[in-house]
């Protein structure tokens, strides 16, 4: 069964997808059916620029155990990141 479980935040950064490096401002967070990892559900997180539409987009599909520790890694760098240049 579809989770419909989607959340949304506006981004300000850049991602690299088939066509080289795109500019992106939305990140779309949904827990749901993978489309390509072997996984009954998958935390899938999508990088799009909301003005070149969906077909611009990085997709990632994880585990909910590695989505887990891609959040722990990304406060890591920034608890690091922050002591080291400030902010």
């Amino acid at each position: 069964m579809c989770t419909h479980i989607t959340e949304q935040a506006a981004i300000v950064g850049s991602a690299k997808g088939p066509d080289g490096w795109m500019t992106v401002d939305t990140a779309t967070v949904y827990y749901d059916h993978p489309y390509h990892a072997p996984l009954e559900h998958s935390l899938n997180i999508d990088l799009v620029n909301a003005s070149e539409g969906a077909g611009s987009r990085v997709a990632l599909e994880l585990s909910a155990e590695s989505a887990r520790a891609l959040v722990r890694a990304i406060h890591a760098a920034l608890e690091q990141g922050a002591d080291a240049h400030g902010g």
